[in-house]
C-alpha cells in the first residue's frame, strides 16, 4: 500500500497516457461536513473543466450519537464522510477533504485510496466490465507502482496535527456490535454471539435505494424482539450513481443493466462500517464483527499487479486495517470475523439447523422486492441460485425464507449452465452433492470430472485465510464447539497440504 504522501510519477510505459485519460475530474470536495445530534450533511462537490455540480451525503441514526459542539464528534464525522470518495482516486487530479484530519486519519486515507485505485484499475478496468464505453472499454495492460493519481489534500489540518484525545471512549469487550444487512452471515453471527451470552447490537445499514430490500425483513424481526436493534440511515448510493454520471467512460443507461457486480466501486464495506462508529461509541461497544467467510482473503496476481481480488473489504487484513486505525485513535475497538473457518455451505448449514427463526428472515438476493409486508427474493439472480443450492445441498427447504417452487426450479437449472460466485472447490462440492441427490443434470464430461472436496464441510484454519489462534480466547473454544458439531471434522493447512486437526485439542496435534 502507499506509505508515502506524494503524488505519485507516472512511469515510463509508452500506455500511460492512457491511465491519465481515466482523469476526468479535476477536483473532488468533500465537507465541510455539518454536524447535528442524530445526523451528519456533507456536500460532495465535483468540479469539472471549471463547473462545479454538488451533491449532500447524509447520514442519519435513530438516536442522539454526536455533540455538535465536540470536536470529536467532529472529527468522526468528518472521517466517515470521507470513506465514499476513496473509490475515485484513479480519477481525480485531486480530491479535497475539508475539516480537521489528524496524521492517523490522514495516513489512513491515503492507503486506503492507494490500494482501492489498485483494485478498480484490476478489476473495473482491465477485467471485463459491461459498463465501460470508449477507449476505456480497451485500455492497455499499465504497470505502475501505485495507480493512485489523485493528490488528497487537507486544507484544514496541520500536518502532523493530532485528532481530539477521544477520552470518552470507553468500552466493554462483552458489548459487541454486528454489522448487518439481512443475510446469512450477519445473521449467524449474531445469532452465535447471543448464544454465547454476549451483549450482542445488531447495527442495520439502511441503503437509501432498493439495498435496503434486502435488510427489511430480518430488520423488522430485530426491531421486534432485539431491544439493542440499531439502524442508520445513509443515501450513499444515491451519491454512487450520481459521481457515474461524472464518468464519461460509464455507459448512461447504467442502471439498466443487469449485473452482479457494481460498475466502478470497491470500497463499500467501510462506507456502512464507519457510519455505525458512533453507535458503538455512544454505546460502549468493544468489539465490532463483520460476517465474512473462508473466502474472502485472497492475494492475487493480475498479469504482475498483485492485489487482493476486489475483496479487500472483506478480508483479514482489512478487519488488521481497522483494529490498527482504532488503536491508533486511541478507540477502545476491535474488529473480527468469527466466519472465516467456515465456508458458505457451513455457514448456512448451521444457520438453518441451529438458528431457523433467524434464517426465515434472510434474503440474499441482487434484485429483492416487496410482496406485501414481506420482501421476496428474486431466483433469477447468482446469489439466489447458490442460496437455493446450498439450501437444498443439506436438504433445507428454501421456501422457508421466500423461494417458490417455480424459482427453486429455474435456480436448479441455473446451476448446471451458470457460473457461481463462489472459490472454485466449493462449487465442486455444491454441484457434487446436487448432482448425487439427483438435483440438477449435469453433462457425461462434466460429471466424470467433477470430485467431492470434503474440505468444504470441514473447519479450515489456513494461516492466511483463517489462522487458528486470531480470534480472541473468550471466543475460540465456545465457537469452535459449536462449529464442531455441524463440520465433518477440521483441517489446518501446513506444509502446503490439509492436515487432520483438532480445534479443541490442539496442543496434541
Amino acid at each position: 500500500m502507499h506509505n508515502d504522501n506524494a503524488f505519485p510519477a507516472l512511469s515510463s510505459d509508452p500506455h500511460a497516457d492512457m491511465l491519465v485519460k481515466l482523469k476526468v475530474i479535476n477536483r473532488l470536495e468533500v465537507g465541510p461536513v455539518k454536524v447535528e445530534k442524530q445526523r451528519l450533511v456533507a456536500p460532495y462537490t465535483v468540479w469539472r473543466n471549471g463547473i462545479s455540480d454538488s451533491k449532500a451525503l447524509i447520514y442519519h441514526f435513530e438516536e442522539d450519537v454526536f455533540d455538535p459542539a465536540e470536536p470529536e464528534s467532529q472529527n468522526l464525522a468528518n472521517i466517515i464522510a470521507a470513506q465514499v470518495a476513496l473509490n475515485y482516486g484513479l480519477f481525480c487530479d485531486e480530491i479535497v477533504f475539508h475539516g480537521i484530519f489528524d496524521n492517523v486519519d490522514q495516513q489512513f486515507l491515503w492507503d486506503m485510496a492507494d490500494n482501492t485505485a489498485t483494485e478498480i484499475y484490476v478489476k473495473k478496468i482491465m477485467e471485463p466490465n459491461p459498463f465501460l464505453i470508449g477507449d476505456v472499454a480497451k485500455t492497455p495492460l499499465i504497470h505502475r507502482k501505485s495507480y493512485l493519481q489523485s493528490k488528497l489534500l487537507f486544507p484544514d489540518s496541520v500536518a502532523g496535527a493530532t485528532a481530539p484525545t477521544f477520552n470518552e471512549w470507553k468500552s466493554s469487550p462483552q458489548r459487541n456490535a454486528i454489522l448487518s444487512s439481512g443475510g446469512k452471515d450477519s445473521l449467524l453471527t449474531f445469532g452465535l454471539l447471543n448464544e454465547l451470552g454476549f451483549e450482542a447490537h445488531p447495527v442495520f445499514g439502511n441503503e437509501s435505494g432498493r439495498h435496503w430490500f434486502t435488510a427489511l425483513n430480518s430488520y423488522r424481526y430485530f426491531k421486534k424482539n432485539i431491544p439493542t436493534t440499531s439502524r442508520v440511515w445513509i443515501n450513499s448510493d444515491r451519491i454512487f450513481s450520481w459521481m457515474l454520471r461524472k464518468l464519461p467512460f460509464i455507459r448512461a443507461d447504467f442502471a439498466n443493466v443487469r449485473s452482479d457486480e457494481y460498475p466502478i466501486r470497491l470500497w463499500t464495506v467501510a462506507v456502512f462500517l464507519f457510519g455505525t462508529l458512533p453507535v458503538i461509541r455512544k454505546r460502549g461497544i468493544g468489539r465490532v464483527f463483520i460476517g465474512d467467510e473462508y473466502d474472502t482473503t485472497w492475494t492475487a496476481s493480475y498479469k504482475g499487479i498483485n492485489h487482493f481480488n476486489g475483496l479487500f473489504d472483506q478480508s483479514r487484513y482489512f478487519d488488521i486495517a481497522l483494529t490498527n486505525y482504532y488503536r491508533a485513535k486511541g478507540w477502545m475497538l476491535e474488529q473480527y470475523s468469527i466466519l472465516r473457518p467456515l465456508s458458505e455451505l457451513l455457514i448456512l448449514k448451521i444457520l438453518t439447523k441451529r438458528y431457523p427463526e433467524l434464517q426465515e428472515n434472510q434474503v440474499s438476493c441482487h434484485a429483492a422486492h416487496k410482496e406485501g409486508e414481506r420482501v421476496s427474493p428474486c431466483g433469477k439472480c447468482e446469489k439466489c441460485r447458490r442460496i437455493v443450492g446450498m439450501l437444498l445441498a443439506f436438504d433445507a427447504n428454501p421456501e422457508r425464507c421466500g423461494y417458490s417452487q417455480t424459482q427453486i426450479s429455474h435456480c436448479l437449472q441455473e446451476i448446471a449452465t451458470k457460473d457461481l460466485h463462489q472459490e472454485s472447490v466449493s462449487i465442486s462440492q455444491l454441484k457434487w452433492m446436487l448432482s448425487n441427490k439427483g438435483l440438477i443434470k449435469l453433462s457425461d464430461e462434466e460429471k466424470s470430472q467433477l470430485q467431492p472436496q470434503p474440505q468444504v464441510l470441514q473447519l479450515r484454519f489456513h494461516p492466511e485465510n483463517s489462522p487458528f489462534n486470531e480470534l480472541p480466547a473468550d471466543l475460540q473454544k465456545p465457537l469452535n464447539q459449536i462449529y464442531s458439531a455441524y463440520a465433518n471434522g477440521a483441517v489446518i493447512y501446513n506444509k502446503h497440504k490439509w492436515m487432520t486437526f483438532d480445534p479443541l485439542k490442539p496442543e496434541k496435534k
